[in-house]
């Protein structure tokens, strides 16, 4: 199994900006691609933004966050950050951290789709005003 813990969420001004860090642990070798998602309330949970452990990287389908938000990893400290920048009042919501295995990884993970990460983190909150 892999545990997932974000760290790094809060409250901050439009145009303001938040790194959140997702540490892994367990069964780390068996992380084909992490995540991160949101949700904000009442919402569906919507696929942010992903990286592979070749170091490729994939948006989701927000359109809004394309050039704003960065993804990155380390593998040594086997953690993953989104590093989000000109924060706005829409960005406001959950954001959740999630791996998907190799014995798991298909189209769903690839189109960033919920189904397709099988290991989630308890989420962090990101308040924008």
């Amino acid at each position: 199994d892999v545990q997932l813990v974000e760290s790094g969420g809060g409250s901050v001004q439009a145009g303001g900006s938040l790194r959140l860090s997702c540490a892994a642990s367990g069964a780390t070798g068996s992380i084909y691609s992490m995540s991160w998602f949101r949700q904000a309330p009442g919402k569906e949970r919507e696929g942010v933004q992903a990286i592979d452990n070749d170091g490729r990287t994939r948006y989701g389908k927000i359109d809004s966050v394309k050039g704003r938000f960065f993804i990155s990893n380390d593998f040594a400290k086997k953690t993953v950050v989104l590093q989000m920048n000109s924060l706005k009042p829409e960005d406001t919501a959950m954001y959740y951290c999630a791996a998907s295995t190799s014995d798991h990884y298909d189209q769903r993970a690839l189109r960033l789709e919920v189904r397709g990460y099988d290991s989630w983190g308890q989420g962090t909150q990101v308040t924008v005003s």
